[in-house]
């Protein structure tokens, strides 16, 4: 039932009676609230929004010329836009363009759930593996070529030499050979010493491996520089000069023997997966006889004919083991050093 102010409502204003038809008022600017005010309460939604729509006044602004807010107060004044807004906004200018900060383009999506970074492993390293497949082929082909230069060598180290012996001179290959692998000790010890410290002692350096390695070994390098200048200057001052010469040959044989033994520790830990602590009781093993060996022939070259036992230890203690103590020391404050500053 129409009411007497529906029906004056009506007579005024035509009535809506489709979703396209809507009253139109041309004079004067009008409110969303007013022009839905002139519809009759049974309007629909679609027939308030067509009224909206014929009477509202929407104001028409240039966005691309209009002031960006989201500038920051650093920027320059906006470019003139000259993209295409079909596109992804990738690949066309966006509102923040100016903002050097913001890079939209740059923007990364990874589908799935990030896995477990592979742990370091000596094997998957390709410097320190050429570098061990090098020695290898280097050793193996010296041994063969000079076999019969280690069986002498091995022979006088535990045959006491008598007064007036002569004494066999080395040729440059062999002391090359030599050389080489007291250089590939001093490379060994220090992988030993890498292992221990990132897989044994769970230490973590921020440089890179090969600095550490690099480190390592110039470390072992200094340690037996020092040895040989010591006791260079103390069998000079004490001992003969043949004694001395003796001394040296079996010195440098010991360390070349100390990097034979340890050559196949450290290719069963980088490709059979031998345990660290095997590896580390191996070492200390190695390094254990070689210091009785270097006790033995000291007491055999310089104090066997005068039985001095008290002598000889106080030798070899001067001389090894506190050389030995003190690179240990060094290693660790080396180790605590890069863990804690860089």
């Amino acid at each position: 039932m129409i009411t007497e102010q529906d029906s004056a409502q009506v007579a005024v204003q035509p009535e809506v009676t489709s979703r396209s038809t809507a009253p139109t008022h041309h004079e004067g600017w009008h409110s969303p609230a007013q022009i839905l005010s002139w519809l009759p309460k049974t309007a629909t939604p679609w027939q308030q929004d067509s009224a909206i729509r014929a009477n509202y006044k929407f104001v028409e602004k240039d966005w691309l010329h209009m002031h960006n807010p989201m500038r920051t107060p650093t920027t320059k004044a906006d470019p003139k836009f000259s993209g295409n807004l079909a596109k992804p906004l990738y690949h066309s200018h966006s509102l923040v363009q100016p903002d050097s900060i913001y890079r939209p383009e740059y923007a990364v999506y990874r589908h799935g759930v990030a896995g477990d970074p592979v742990p370091y492993t000596i094997a998957g390293d390709s410097l320190i593996t050429s570098v061990l497949l090098f020695c290898f082929v280097i050793a193996t082909i010296t041994i063969a070529q000079a076999g019969h230069f280690l069986e002498r060598q091995f022979k006088n180290f535990f045959r006491t030499q008598r007064e007036g012996t002569t004494v066999i001179t080395e040729t440059s290959s062999e002391m090359r050979f030599q050389l080489f692998l007291v250089a590939q000790t001093c490379m060994l010890l220090a992988l030993i010493l890498f292992i221990y410290s990132h897989d044994f002692a769970k230490e973590s350096f921020s440089i890179a491996h090969y600095q550490i390695l690099g480190l390592f070994a110039a470390i072992n390098v200094g340690y037996f520089t020092v040895k040989f200048l010591l006791y260079s200057i103390v069998d000079w001052v004490f001992f003969d000069k043949k004694k001395n010469i003796q001394w040296m040959k079996s010195f440098i044989f010991i360390i070349s023997t100390e990097g034979i033994l340890l050559f196949p520790i450290v290719l069963l830990f980088a490709f059979f997966h031998i345990s660290v602590s095997n590896a580390v009781i191996y070492t200390l093993l190695v390094v254990f006889i070689s210091k009785l060996l270097s006790f033995y022939k000291t007491y055999i070259i310089f104090f066997a004919r005068n039985a001095a036992i008290l002598q000889s230890f106080l030798y070899f203690c001067a001389l090894e083991l506190m050389p030995l103590g003190i690179l240990w020391g060094i290693i660790m404050a080396t180790s605590e050093y890069l863990k804690t500053i860089f």
